[in-house]
């Protein structure tokens, strides 16, 4: 699994301030406790230089530093009942003073030993919904929300088989596919359509659920995608904001890319198409890309290097039936 480094700054940078936050609390706790009883500022001070003495005295004069450890427990021991009795007397309760972590596992520093702590991993979560929250409707489009009774279920004449039939099996496979979603295992996926089938909805719920599984998801047109590559190439405004765009785009564990034919045709995005396919192919990343090009309108508009990997080393779901945007509405 593979984080994607602008979500993961994000969440540190959450967790930063809620750890800066707690520590300003305790600040003002203790200021609050200092003005009104200075004994307690006193017994603090005394506690820091207590520890920071028994060591330099250790170390200058090869006492035994057991011994001499042993000697500034007892001593602190003292110390913290005197401080728990003066906030008593003060009106505060004995363990004003005594530092909580929200995460008590890292101390809220994000590491659990050398590994991500799960607080950060839950914050990296929450990071990348919102991330994919600007071009989606999250909270709209799930799994559970998709209604096959917008598809027709009359059988076709040539198949036999009703578009609401296709369409089960297509759902049951979109679902699976994000369940059961590996970086290593899992297949790339061309899902091919006319307009309103359904191919944005269902790319959208395996988008949300397999980032709710912790792994890193870029969603974006092509349009969009397209334009990152432009940005980067001819230098349009920040230049390592656009270089890191277009990492993100070739780097992250899954990418889905929305609307493929719908961006506006050059040499140029040919070959930024060409490269950002070849690139997920070359490394192993895992890639969704939703069109409602024809596949013969797929060899007429791209190279034959583009639909070669396209047809060739993804897997083709077809979306069928009529758009189900317009039977909703009766036409």
């Amino acid at each position: 699994m593979s984080l994607d480094g602008k979500i993961l700054r994000r969440a540190k940078e959450r967790l930063d301030r809620r750890r800066a936050a707690n520590e300003d609390m305790y600040a003002r706790r203790r200021e609050e406790v200092y003005a009104k009883n200075p004994r307690v500022r006193d017994i603090d001070r005394r506690l820091r230089e207590t520890m920071t003495l028994a060591v330099t005295t250790a170390l200058a004069h090869g006492s035994d530093p057991v011994e001499a450890m042993g000697a500034i427990r007892e001593e602190n021991l003292e110390l913290q009942e005197r401080r728990g009795m003066e906030l008593l007397r003060s009106g505060f309760p004995m363990d004003y003073l005594e530092e909580r972590y929200v995460c008590p596992k890292c101390r809220d520093t994000g590491y659990d030993g050398t590994k991500l702590c799960s607080c950060l991993m839950d914050l990296y979560r929450e990071e990348q919904r919102l991330e994919l929250s600007g071009l989606l409707k999250l909270g709209e489009e799930t799994f559970d929300s998709f209604d096959l009774s917008v598809y027709d279920d009359e059988p076709d004449p040539a198949t036999g088989v009703s578009p609401r039939e296709v369409m089960g099996m297509v759902f049951d496979f979109c679902c699976e596919y994000a369940r059961s979603f590996s970086p290593k295992g899992s297949l790339n996926l061309f899902l091919q359509g006319g307009t309103g089938l359904g191919k944005t909805f269902l790319s959208t719920c395996i988008a949300r659920t397999v980032s709710e599984r912790g792994f890193s998801v870029v969603y974006d047109t092509a349009a969009g995608a397209f334009a990152k590559y432009e940005n980067e190439k001819f230098g349009r405004g920040d230049l390592e904001e656009a270089r890191s765009e277009v990492r993100r785009l070739e780097g992250c564990d899954l990418l889905i890319l929305d609307d493929l034919g719908t961006e506006f045709a050059t040499a140029f995005v040919t070959s930024a198409l060409y490269t950002l396919i070849n690139t997920r192919l070359a490394t192993g990343k895992k890639t969704v890309i939703n069109s409602n090009l024809t596949t013969a309108q797929l060899s007429e508009r791209y190279s034959a290097p583009i639909v070669s990997r396209l047809l060739g080393e993804f897997y083709t779901l077809r979306f069928v039936g009529s758009d189900v945007r317009l039977r909703r509405q009766g036409m």
